[in-house]
């Protein structure tokens, strides 16, 4: 942890973006190197200019790679393409369009910025009532590296269900890529592009009132405050506010490349983790000035809430009130809507799943497990702990299919104007009634070999019948929802756990732990993780 976390950035921590934007186009990867090779992590392919690990190089490769993926699949509609506010999305969007363009594929595009989720919501709308293989379905790119720093850059398919693309189509994309780069790139056509142009925020904001209460928000006057973080969304909020005539202000209403607004995460570089109390700090410092406060990261996807009466909650605490309050409130899901969580979130879910008397379907990190069911209706809501989720529309019909951080901030601000209670109200009744957990993530620095080393983990890497002074009853390397591998393991005893797996997005892993024993069991259970973790990493 380092002294300067939450602090405001200084024009030392600033990347040069001109120097960033020629080394897209001017370093050539050598992806015979691990860590520049094109590899598709649980959101897409992302890596760094400066690196060797988003060039030109790669963006065309991928782009040229997903031209054939989509036309072995018979895909033959249009690719609705998005972009965040990170200085490489947009050379990266030229670049993609230009492979398009040159394949005689037709993209649609928004001039400005464009989130996640309003990519999701085109591509489910536009393909609604088609039958599954017809040949005009379309699909998406979204160009985002999400929370990650300025330095970074990103590169996400989308398929015909909106969501993220499962693992059998991104390791063929990954690599027919590599192949093609390895080729000299001479499979890759490129022309002048000649986007259509598509409004994602009409086509996404028109809809809303069909997710969330937006007149329950308006009548109840609930006082908003919405920071886009330099993000994507931060068109979206002001046109929110006043297509539906709420009291809501657009904090820190800026586009700036380097993010030198922000406040410095935890290992003082900037992140626009919005579940993050440093990266956060801001917003967190002036929260008595609304009723709700909600932050966004750079695609939107994710969210991060904010309430005067607590200040910013824990991603889980938040998605157990979400889960307790929806299957409430939402008359027309189905009975038999399950609710999805990631195996790294809080046991609290577990609990108050239960009580309501609905499946719990647990699955590995990734938000691509919940999309069959948000598209058939057979899960209701999916979440994942590092603040990403998604749910039905109102009339069970699919929404987003991939994490929208917008309909999350906007149920907060429902929740709040239904019941009259704080979302963090909610949760202090929920550990009365279900036992207050301390949870706690850890994040530490880590190479692409010792990720790989972590990912492969197994069972007979814990020798000890004991953690944190409880006997281990399950040692876990799948999910127990659908059977995929968790690409780590997880080690449960009756009142506490701890997951151990890298990150799909950084060069970090990651320790999750949970005890329900209070926060002196935790520390126990996270000093035996990772004194487990550092013995693999150091072999």
């Amino acid at each position: 942890m380092s002294e300067r976390a939450g602090q405001p950035a200084k024009e030392s921590d600033l990347v040069n973006i001109e120097k960033m934007v020629d080394a897209y186009y001017q370093l050539v990867p050598d992806v015979t190197l691990a860590e520049q090779k094109v590899a598709f992590g649980t959101s897409g392919h992302r890596g760094n200019a400066f690196e060797g690990s988003f060039n030109e190089t790669h963006i065309a490769a991928i782009t040229q790679a997903i031209v054939e993926y989509r036309r072995e699949q018979n895909i033959g509609g249009p690719i609705y393409v998005g972009k965040d506010t990170h200085a490489l999305s947009g050379p990266a969007e030229l670049t993609a369009l230009e492979v398009l363009a040159g394949n005689g594929v037709v993209a649609l595009t928004d001039a400005r910025f464009t989130p996640t989720p309003a990519v999701s919501v085109a591509i489910i709308d536009h393909n609604r009532g088609k039958p599954a293989g017809a040949s005009d379905l379309a699909d998406g790119l979204v160009i985002t590296p999400s929370h990650n720093p300025p330095t970074d850059g990103g590169f996400k398919y989308n398929p015909p269900h909106g969501g993220p693309a499962d693992s059998d189509a991104t390791n063929w994309v990954a690599a027919r890529a590599n192949e093609i780069i390895l080729d000299g790139s001479r499979a890759v056509k490129r022309a002048k592009p000649d986007p259509q142009p598509f409004n994602f925020m009409r086509h996404y904001i028109s809809q809303l009132g069909e997710v969330v209460n937006m007149g329950a928000i308006k009548h109840a006057d609930v006082s908003i405050g919405a920071d886009p973080m330099g993000g994507a969304s931060v068109d979206y909020w002001g046109q929110i506010g006043a297509e539906f005539g709420l009291n809501l202000t657009v904090v820190n209403p800026y586009v700036d490349f380097q993010f030198g607004f922000m406040t410095l995460d935890w290992d003082e570089k900037i992140r626009m983790d919005c579940s993050s109390p440093f990266a956060m700090a801001s917003l967190i410092g002036g929260r008595s000035r609304f009723d709700i406060s909600t932050g966004n990261d750079a695609d939107a996807d994710r969210h991060g809430i904010v309430t005067k009466d607590h200040g910013l909650m824990n991603p889980n605490h938040f998605l157990a009130v979400c889960i307790y309050y929806l299957y409430q409130n939402r008359p027309m899901w189905r009975t038999d809507a399950a609710v999805g969580k990631t195996m790294v979130s809080s046991s609290i879910i577990n609990r108050v799943v239960e009580s309501l008397g609905r499946k719990l379907i647990e699955v590995p990190v990734g938000f691509k497990w919940f999309v069959p069911g948000l598209i058939d209706g057979s899960v209701g809501f999916g979440g994942e702990e590092s603040a990403g989720a998604s749910f039905l529309r109102q009339n069970g019909e699919p929404w987003s299919t991939d994490k929208d951080g917008l309909i999350l901030a906007l149920l907060a601000s429902e929740i709040q104007a239904v019941t009259g209670s704080s979302p963090s109200e909610h949760y202090a009744r929920l550990t009365d009634r279900f036992g207050a957990p301390a949870y706690e993530r850890i994040d530490a620095p880590a190479t692409v070999s010792q990720k790989s080393k972590l990912g492969k983990l197994s069972a007979e890497a814990v020798t000890a019948s004991t953690l944190a002074d409880e006997k281990i009853t399950e040692i876990l390397t799948h999910a127990p929802g659908n059977g995929a591998a968790l690409g780590g393991l997880k080690v449960v005893t009756e009142n506490a756990w701890f997951a151990a797996r890298p990150s799909g997005t950084e060069n970090v892993y990651k320790i999750y732990g949970e005890s329900f024993l209070g926060a002196g069991h935790l520390k126990k259970v996270q000093t035996e993780a990772k004194a487990l973790v550092d013995s693999v990493l150091t072999d």
